[in-house]
């Protein structure tokens, strides 16, 4: 049996955001709301948990706007720093929670976290600085309460990236590759996320048409893309194109696990 819950999308962007800063195109100037995309994340939320997948720069901004005021854990996909950058807003969490948060992470994670947060692992400690418990994970399954992440290793260009499948739902972000065996993980999915940067070929994230491909060959009766670059087009037009069965993801978009 597994667990029933909502999941949120906190941010569908790409590392720059949309708008980025300083642009000028259709897609930066939109008023249209789902054209406006923080960090890609995602909060998970049963009756027992409260995880999120990356927190970024946008983190505090997120949990503010859907008002979470519980977090149980974090589990990073991977280190790059609009996965990473929020990480100190946790202290908040641990002032609420009164104690530390648990962190789900590989060992290059666990490695870039002690490099760029270096005084919340101090021996000396400044007073009110965030306090954090690193699980070390590899490709194997493991259990935040009563949700079974099992790990899919992809590639973003050359760096290892997990994406997670939780129950029937699978979320993938920043890969431009999967091995046949990591695919066989998805396949029964009904729902799937992916990354879909833009139209043009790109060194590591999945074109639109790549994404469309795989999603595809999975065969999800759901695929969202997220992790969108203003290159993508406008929500409203490039969705209208999209084959059945596969939709733009969008910050604030709520779906069942």
């Amino acid at each position: 049996m597994h667990a029933q819950g909502v999941i949120t999308f906190l941010g569908t962007g790409t590392s720059q955001g949309v708008p980025i800063i300083g642009c000028t195109c259709d897609v930066c100037q939109s008023s249209n709301l789902r054209d406006k995309r923080l960090r890609s994340s995602i909060h998970i939320q049963t009756d027992r948990t409260s995880v999120v997948i990356d927190s970024g720069p946008d983190f505090r901004q997120q949990m503010l706007r859907e008002q979470i005021n519980r977090l149980d854990a974090i589990v990073f996909t991977h280190g790059h720093k609009d996965h990473t950058a929020g990480f100190d807003d946790i202290r908040a969490f641990n002032y609420i929670q009164k104690k530390d948060m648990e962190v789900y992470c590989d060992e290059r994670v666990d490695s870039v976290l002690r490099k760029d947060y270096d005084y919340v692992f101090a021996a000396q400690k400044y007073p009110g600085v965030p306090q954090a418990n690193l699980n070390i994970i590899e490709n194997e399954s493991f259990r935040v309460n009563d949700l079974l992440f099992e790990p899919i290793e992809t590639l973003h260009y050359k760096l290892p990236v997990f994406g997670f499948r939780i129950g029937d739902f699978t979320y993938i972000t920043d890969a431009n590759y999967i091995s046949e065996a990591e695919k066989e993980k998805i396949k029964g999915s009904k729902t799937l996320v992916l990354n879909a940067l833009r139209k043009e070929k790109h060194i590591s994230h999945f074109t639109l048409e790549e994404a469309i491909e795989l999603a595809q060959e999975i065969g999800a009766d759901k695929t969202y893309f997220t992790h969108i670059s203003h290159q993508l087009g406008l929500h409203e037009r490039v969705s209208k194109d999209l084959p059945d069965g596969i939709e733009l993801a969008y910050d604030g978009l709520k779906i069942s696990l």
